[in-house]
């Protein structure tokens, strides 16, 4: 009888043990490259770049087995610069993310903190400024879908559903955490995606109130977007869908993205009028970006890609047109490491507002065109 108990109190001890395991990984990646530039404020430029295709980043990842298909999820990511050591994003400790939550087998995970809006979660992997295939540098002018992440909404509160047959969709929003200002600098997303028989699609929204300076309030920083503003605006409201189509070794995609700004004062990626971006009085905007891409794998080892992106906007009673031609070859090492060589080339007319700006570099001077070049090495850990 004692033996039967005791056995009994082990078997409940264990159980208990198994049901708390939980886990703590360390990952990350450093892309390092040599980029040349044939016009930078003027002039031509070799420079060592940090994140041409993907932001280097380190970071930890965590999860706690709670039982039931349910467990506790963590995740703290930095931003740094491979060139310099610094820290990226408004030099946050974990500026790319910073969440924990509660995640279901079931019924999909809602998390806590600083995070990826649906734009990002859903379109941008169908954009290859989204993914490892082109990223930083093939952004859409201004990044101004966000498809490359040049923001992550502070103060949000996130759920994404489990994979339904291929179904997923989720929302996001961002708190301005200001008592007197419920939307001063606050923001919200939805989004969606559909995979079936080689067919990728993806639809999402997103929403920002008060992310600049505005007639009646002074900017809230503290809000969910600050730092790492494309636009300074009264109201940004962005959306998008894409779908694209795996055949053996190859992928082809479309992508169209809009974007809708008013009360706009500033745009805060370099161009010309005012040093570090564009000052601008208050008006409205609109920008519509139209993205052809596809890729193919020679071998294994051995891939291509490419795309190219028309960006027509109108900005101050001007329509500048950007058409954007991008192209990559990489070729992988080993299952972490690869090298990669890519372009890009960037024309704007119809305006004197903008000059050509390859999304990372710095703005060409009264030049329409620019042309990037960069050689590169990638470490995953």
């Amino acid at each position: 009888m004692k033996k039967t108990l005791m056995v009994a109190a082990l078997s409940g001890v264990f159980a208990t043990a198994a049901h708390a395991q939980s886990s703590v990984t360390l990952y990350g990646l450093i892309d390092a490259g040599i980029t040349y530039t044939n016009n930078q404020h003027g002039h031509s430029n070799w420079q060592m770049t940090s994140g041409s295709v993907n932001g280097s980043r380190f970071g930890l990842r965590g999860a706690e087995d709670l039982g039931g298909g349910l467990k506790a999820i963590f995740t703290l990511e930095n931003g740094f610069g491979i060139n310099d050591g610094t820290m990226k994003q408004g030099s946050r400790l974990f500026g790319r993310q910073a969440f924990v939550g509660l995640a279901s087998d079931q019924f999909g995970a809602v998390t806590l903190g600083r995070q990826y809006d649906s734009m990002v979660d859903y379109v941008g992997p169908l954009a290859l400024t989204g993914t490892q295939y082109g990223g930083t540098q093939f952004a859409h002018p201004f990044d101004n879908d966000n498809l490359n992440n040049s923001f992550r909404v502070n103060n949000s509160v996130k759920y994404q559903s489990a994979n339904y047959a291929g179904f997923k969709f989720g929302a996001l929003y961002g708190f301005s955490n200001q008592a007197d200002g419920f939307a001063n600098n606050r923001a919200y997303s939805a989004g969606a995606s559909y995979s079936f028989a080689g067919f990728n699609l993806a639809a999402a929204y997103l929403q920002l109130n008060s992310n600049g300076a505005t007639s009646g309030a002074a900017f809230n920083s503290g809000g969910a977007v600050s730092s790492d503003n494309t636009f300074f605006a009264g109201r940004q409201q962005t959306w998008g869908a894409g779908a694209n189509y795996t055949f053996g070794p190859a992928t082809a995609g479309l992508v169209y993205t809009q974007t809708n700004l008013s009360s706009l004062n500033g745009i805060s990626q370099g161009a010309s009028g005012v040093s570090g971006g564009v000052g601008l009085n208050g008006s409205s905007a609109h920008f519509q970006n139209f993205e052809a891409n596809a890729r193919y794998a020679l071998t294994p080892a051995l891939s291509v890609a490419g795309s190219y992106t028309y960006t027509r906007a109108s900005i101050e009673g001007q329509r500048p047109h950007w058409n954007q031609f991008n192209l990559q070859t990489a070729y992988a090492l080993s299952k972490r490491t690869d090298v990669y060589l890519q372009g890009e080339y960037q024309q704007v007319s119809e305006n004197s507002l903008v000059n050509a700006n390859i999304n990372g570099l710095g703005a060409s001077s009264s030049n329409e065109k620019q042309v990037s070049v960069t050689a590169g090495l990638r470490h995953r850990f």
